[in-house]
């Protein structure tokens, strides 16, 4: 490819709104450009790299015994409806009508889809297990788009989806699948960690993360360097911490004037926060079993240790709720309960005290191991000593509900668990009957019985893995692509010379590589050296070969490797051995 025809050019003004290294090189040296928020063109050398990304992940799909369909994005509604998704998920799914005013939607994943397929082509056991997966775009209307193509509303994804006829067949294909993400990563150049992770709107009993450790990463995962424990925050379990036995003493309400917060109180009584038992109101929208009834919210009273912070992903699992909300002050005074002085002691639950909808209290599961907690008095300025749950108050669910944090005692072994921030890449999930029973994908076993389609559901976003390997690979310069996914191995830069010499050497050497099927671009413009060295370093290619006057001169062609800068003179009439040498060990 020449540079002069190359439909993209490369900018020195750093993008406002980029915040992070990657996002900006890539914009920078005409890869990607934003068409809206979260909204991207990936631009020829972008395409290349995305190429090389498919390409790997299709040999390893393959692998592993994959088949590859590609899925429409537009949807009839009628089978998220079937689902239950089409209620359950909020204003990110991309919904329309079409000219005869049917439901339609925009897909952000192909469960429904894949699932129609399975209903209508699996009819016995002798068709199981299968595998089939597609490389295709979605939509999700994330409210936040950030960090170019690492959040962004419009993706492109590999999805695949395995078919067993038991459990067991899908551990394989689940454990084929982690093992086949792992290379894929790795030959992308990312490294990648492994955590366990909650399921989310997709469901099932089982899933794990593939993360890209990195300081700006939205997700926060919980480690254990001991016994190699590793979890999403969302999910982290942790050890419970020992408690001393104490003999319950009697409630005695005591005045606490301004300490509305756990701090507040904690420093009035001079006590310490994990001594206080901390309530904290929301509103649940449950899980809609019949779609033709409009949800009823539900209140949820949730009671955790005053040091420690409530999970909402933890909760909403544990009453199977859609969606949370914080509660209004309003609703709070309906039950009966004081904004800051709150507590289940007291209070007329199952009436509510007037409370327009059900009320439900969930307390974390350390609190029941504690004698002698401080918590509100339902009274303005007030609180409680001494309180006891099983005798002051009870519970509808007890259960984890608080997030582990780094120095938490690991799960399995005790240790102090470290936290990091990171990126999702990809993300396994076993579905097991959540969409074939809903769907009636079923099949006929070999003594004639019908039984449910057991299935997984794995995906990699293709942009977001692009916009990783940028962050991962890169300098104060520009980007330096691995060679596995670069959009071209060698850069020639041809410096102008009085007597063509240099120019004519440098189309030889370009076709003589391309003629031997090396991918080679070549900057043929007419501009300075400087300005055509630091669009090598923007680009990134693996090789760059610089051929000018002095390196002909000196017999040859200079070199430079772009990630570790190893630089030298090879012979004209060695390049192409020399090329083939480093591509080798790249």
């Amino acid at each position: 490819m020449l540079m002069s025809r190359l439909f993209s050019q490369t900018r020195r003004e750093v993008p406002a709104d980029a915040e992070l290294p990657g996002h900006q090189l890539l914009i920078r040296a005409g890869y990607i450009r934003p068409l809206a928020a979260g909204i991207f063109t990936s631009m020829p050398l972008a395409r290349r790299s995305l190429a090389k990304i498919e390409a790997i992940m299709r040999s390893e799909i393959n692998a592993i015994g994959g088949q590859e369909i590609s899925m429409p994005v537009v949807q009839p509604a009628e089978l998220w409806k079937e689902t239950g998704r089409w209620y359950q998920i909020g204003s990110e799914m991309g919904r329309f009508k079409d000219k005869l005013e049917r439901d339609m939607v925009l897909a952000m994943t192909h469960e429904e889809a894949v699932g129609d397929l399975v209903r209508n082509e699996v009819r016995s056991y002798r068709q199981l297990p299968a595998l089939v997966y597609h490389i295709q775009t979605k939509w999700r209307d994330d409210p936040r788009p950030r960090a170019g193509l690492i959040r962004a509303r419009e993706f492109t994804m590999l999805d695949s989806y395995s078919l067993d006829a038991d459990w067991e067949g899908l551990a394989v294909q689940y454990q084929a699948h982690y093992d086949a993400y792992r290379r894929i990563f790795a030959r992308c150049g990312v490294p990648a960690v492994t955590v366990e992770s909650d399921t989310g709107m997709m469901g099932g009993r089982e899933a794990h993360e593939f993360m890209y450790l990195s300081p700006w990463g939205e997700d926060t995962l919980l480690h254990c360097a001991a016994c190699g424990y590793a979890a999403n925050r969302e999910v982290a379990a942790f050890r419970r911490p020992a408690v001393e036995a104490e003999e319950p003493l009697p409630l005695q309400k005591v005045a606490t004037p301004g300490a509305k917060t756990i701090q507040d109180l904690a420093a009035f009584l001079g006590i310490p926060a994990a001594r206080t038992a901390k309530a904290v109101f929301l509103v649940a929208t449950p899980v809609q079993q019949d779609p033709e009834q409009p949800a009823r919210e539900e209140f949820i009273f949730a009671v955790v240790r005053g040091d420690m912070e409530l999970n909402e992903i933890k909760l909403a699992n544990t009453i199977c709720a859609a969606a949370l909300r914080p509660a209004t002050e309003e609703e709070i005074k309906a039950l009966g309960a004081a904004p800051g002085y709150a507590s289940p002691v007291g209070l007329d639950l199952k009436r509510g005290d007037g409370a327009a909808m059900p009320v439900r209290v969930v307390v974390d599961e350390l609190i029941p191991l504690y004698s002698n907690l401080v918590a509100g008095a339902n009274e303005e300025g007030y609180h409680l000593l001494n309180v006891n749950y099983g005798r002051d108050y009870t519970a509808d669910s007890v259960a984890d509900i608080v997030s582990a944090a780094e120095g938490y005692g690991c799960p399995h072994c005790g240790s102090a668990m470290q936290g990091s921030r990171g990126v999702e890449l990809g993300h396994i999930f076993k579905l097991g009957t959540r969409y074939s029973e809903a769907l009636g994908c079923t099949f006929v076993a070999e003594d004639g019985s019908s039984h449910p389609v057991i299935m997984g559901s794995y995906g990699i976003g293709l942009g977001r893995l692009l916009a990783c390997i940028a962050e991962e690979h890169h300098d104060d310069k520009g980007l330096c692509w691995p060679a596995s996914v670069a959009p071209y191995l060698v850069h020639i830069v041809s410096l102008p010379d009085k007597n063509g010499q240099a120019e004519a050497a440098a189309w030889s050497v370009y076709e003589q590589l391309q003629a031997a099927g090396v991918e080679v671009l070549l900057d043929d413009r007419q501009a300075s050296p400087g300005v055509k060295f630091n669009d090598a370093d923007l680009l990134g290619m693996p090789i760059r070969l610089t051929i000018g006057e002095r390196g002909l001169r000196q017999g040859g062609v200079e070199y430079r490797l772009r990630a570790s800068g190893e630089a030298g003179l090879w012979r004209l009439e060695e390049v192409m051995e020399q090329v083939k040498g480093v591509q080798g060990r790249l």
